[in-house]
Order: C-alpha cells, then structure tokens, then sequence
C-alpha cells in the first residue's frame, strides 16, 4: 500500500488533510501554460527553458465543485476578448504574462462573474504525465490529425476512428489546432478527453492508479490551493462526482478571437456556478446612520474583497443606533460584516440585505 501512494506522497505532505463536507462550492481555475524555449541557445531546435509558469494559458478551466459531488466545468477559450485587470482589453491567455495567476483569475471573474477561489497553473508536461499514469485513455478521434512543428517539439500523427492514446498522443491530441474550428475545436477536444479520463478513473478497477495521476500533476503544477480548500474538494469527490461540461458561448471575432456572448453567458452561469445559499451574489445596500466618516466605503471594500459582486453605498437618516442587518440570510451576512445584529425591518428598495452602519461601528 505504501508503495502504491508513494507518487502522491509530496502532494499528502503539502496538503495532508481529511477530507470533509464544505458550506458551499470550491471554484477552481485550471490553466495549462506553453512552454518557453531558449533562443540563444547554440542548438535547433531550442530547448526549452525551466518552467517557471509565466507564459501564455493555452487551455482554461473554470471547476466548481459542490458538497454534493456536482462539478461543473467552463472551458474559456484561449482567444476569448476579455477586460484584463490592469491591462485593458486583450486576449485571456494574455492575462499570466502580464500578471501573473491572480491577473488570469481576475479576467475570468470579470468575465463570467464566478468569483474564484484559486487557481492551479499546468506544465506541458502535465496531460502527458496524468495520462502515462492512468494507463493511457481511449476516445473517439473525430478525423485524421497530421502535424509537425520542430521548433515546438510536436508531432501529431493520430487517425480518426476510437483507439488508445499513450501519453505523447493524448498531448498531441489535445494540442492539435489545424482544423477549420481553431481554439473551439480543441476546447471541444478537451472536454472529450476529460470525459474519456473521468469515465476511466470512476472504475474501481483503476482506483490503484489515482496515487500516481496525482504524483503527476503535482510535479507539474503551480496552485495556490489551501488544506481546507483541498479538503472540500476531496469530501465532494467522495460524495460521487458528477461532471457537466458547459463553454463560453459566443463567435468569432477580427484578429483571430473569440467573441463571448454575455447574455447567454449570464444565463449559463446563473443556470450553473450560481451557488443559492451564496450571498456573495446577493445585492447589498450599507448606509452610514451614526458611524464616523468612511465607514460605508470601508465596509464596501472589505465586503468586494471576500468576494461580495453587488455592494453600493447610499445615503439614510442620520441617528445614534447600533449597527443592523435585514434582509435575504443576513445571519450569514452578520459574520463578514463582524458586527450589529439581524432585525426585521424594511430595507433599501432594489437591495436583497440592508446594513444600516452605527456608533457600534470600528472607526477603522
């Protein structure tokens, strides 16, 4: 048995915890990012530099998993036209080079409007690992894929028809773009390699292989996931996972991008990655009634930093009373707010939960 969980031993000791039931989902971003070569060096074709995560997202991967084993996957297209924080508009898989991880998780927030938790960035060598050390994966290849690129150290050579990738073919398959759909075609590509992966890894015969997929990706990964967030994640794999794979709706653009559709993707993700008992997507109305000056901006601040989208500020009568909460699960509320009480009382109109802010109120 310790033979067989030795590849994953890194991982436990990183992340050795037990897995439990979380209050809500856990939304991860998984993003695979290119290689980077070495162009001074004296040989062709170059080779590539050490991994140092920092280059462009060739493949982008919302998963929400819930407590009770509902996982639902967005595939983002690479192209897709976002407002990159900091950066002004470009494409997605601009969004690493140019900040980092929390750059990419800010542009797929402000995008679909999922806030995420965390992230986990993927080496090229990733997919080619997990797969060698799930035994390889059979699908369905939809027609003949042929391409050679030296430089990039990619040969694809697979015939239409259903058969059994190794490691290097899996790659190959998923990196194959010369096709009349582009980054749409791979995204779809994708997702029938994750289903084909996941049909394979929910047969106990294969569970003995799990250690090592594991030890796999985590040679090959960059995450800042926390204990309690792999915990959730592990307690709702347990609970059965069953995985719906949705894209970005949309077309495409000039200049080779893809153009999301932000009304059918509102609806997608209402539908989908919205989690009811969530009042980060509730909207939230503070009004300062007694509380010294810049207490409502503060609070606003505090309340978007843990993720809250729909905070405003507005204006009320003037008083000495204490802090108050009313409105949709504003017990839930209290605890992010850190003070005041609940109380039944009417609100803001066009709020979900009014905070009336009081001389109970920390001046900072």
């Amino acid at each position: 048995m310790v033979a067989v969980a030795s590849p994953a031993f890194p991982f436990m000791a990183r992340y050795g915890t037990l897995p439990r039931q979380a209050d809500g989902p856990v939304t991860v971003l998984l993003a695979g990012v290119t290689p980077k070569y070495d162009e001074t060096a004296p040989v062709w074709p170059w080779p590539t530099r050490p991994e140092d995560y920092s280059g462009l997202t060739d493949t982008i991967v919302l998963a929400q998993l819930r407590p009770d084993g509902t996982t639902n996957m967005l595939s983002i297209p690479r192209d897709t036209w976002v407002d990159v924080p900091g950066n002004g508009w470009g494409k997605i898989n601009g969004s690493n080079p140019h900040g980092g991880p929390e750059t990419l998780m800010g542009a797929a927030q402000t995008l679909t409007g999922v806030k995420v938790d965390a992230y986990a960035l993927l080496s090229l060598n990733a997919m080619r690992a997990m797969t060698m050390a799930a035994g390889g994966v059979t699908l369905d290849v939809a027609q003949d894929m042929k391409y050679d690129d030296n430089a990039g150290k990619l040969h694809i050579d697979l015939k239409a028809g259903r058969q059994h990738l190794s490691g290097e073919q899996a790659e190959g398959y998923l990196r194959f773009r010369k096709d009349n759909l582009g980054d749409i075609g791979r995204v779809a590509r994708q997702q029938n390699f994750l289903g084909a992966l996941l049909t394979k890894v929910k047969n106990p015969l294969n569970w003995w292989r799990l250690p090592g997929m594991v030890g796999a990706v985590d040679r090959n990964m960059k995450s800042n996931l926390s204990r309690a967030q792999v915990a959730a994640m592990l307690g709702a794999t347990l609970s059965g996972p069953r995985v719906t794979m949705h894209t970005v709706p949309g077309n495409f653009g000039g200049g080779g991008t893809w153009i999301a559709d932000r009304a059918a993707l509102s609806t997608l993700v209402e539908n989908n990655f919205r989690d009811p008992n969530d009042p980060r997507r509730l909207s939230i109305a503070v009004i300062n009634t007694a509380a010294p000056d810049g207490s409502a901006r503060r609070l606003k601040d505090k309340l978007e930093g843990l993720g809250y989208l729909r905070v405003s500020v507005a204006n009320g009568p003037q008083g000495n009373a204490t802090t108050t909460i009313t409105g949709l699960q504003a017990t839930r509320i209290l605890k992010d707010v850190g003070y005041g009480q609940v109380v039944q009382a009417l609100g803001m109109p066009g709020a979900d939960v009014t905070v009336r802010l009081g001389s109970d109120t920390p001046a900072n």
